[in-house]
């Protein structure tokens, strides 16, 4: 069974996001979308939050699990039976980031490989950053995000 975890903080879960699970699909058996959660790290939306807004964006989809994680991301991918970490590249400076990210976990877990998907044109520039300060700015965020995630947010 091919398993690829895709982790991120989802703060929140963008087009973009999605769009990179969607076209994952045919490659592996099971995609688990795992948020990583860092104790030292600020979120705008609750863990309880994200975890809802990504059952709402993939409830239509069985092969995606989704999940949470506190350890390093390769102890997480090797627990879970993972062979590959699933990545989205927007622009060359995530291709460097991810890059050094990828050498890393090869020499932390040999077995895993990173699979990079280039993102979709239309969401280049959709980050969960700009989510948020469109967010803060008390602006309109139906572009950017699953509608069913709209929905949650919106409410």
């Amino acid at each position: 069974m091919k398993i690829a975890v895709f982790p991120g903080s989802f703060d929140p879960i963008t087009k973009g996001h999605t769009d990179i699970v969607e076209r994952a699909l045919p490659l592996f058996d099971q995609i688990i979308v795992a948020v990583g959660i860092n104790s030292s790290k600020k979120y705008f939306f609750s863990l309880n939050q994200r975890l809802t807004f990504l059952k709402a964006a993939f409830e239509h989809e069985p092969k995606v699990k989704i999940d949470t994680y506190q350890q390093l991301t390769v102890d997480y991918c090797h627990s879970q039976g993972a062979q590959f970490m699933l990545r989205g590249i927007r622009n060359a400076s995530d291709f460097v980031y991810e890059n050094t990210i990828a050498q890393l976990n090869r020499v932390m877990g040999k077995d895993l490989e990173t699979v990079f998907l280039i993102s979709d044109a239309p969401y280049n520039y959709y980050s969960s950053t700009i989510v948020r300060e469109i967010l803060y700015g008390g602006g309109d965020v139906s572009t950017f995000v699953p509608e069913s995630v709209f929905k949650l947010i919106s409410k």
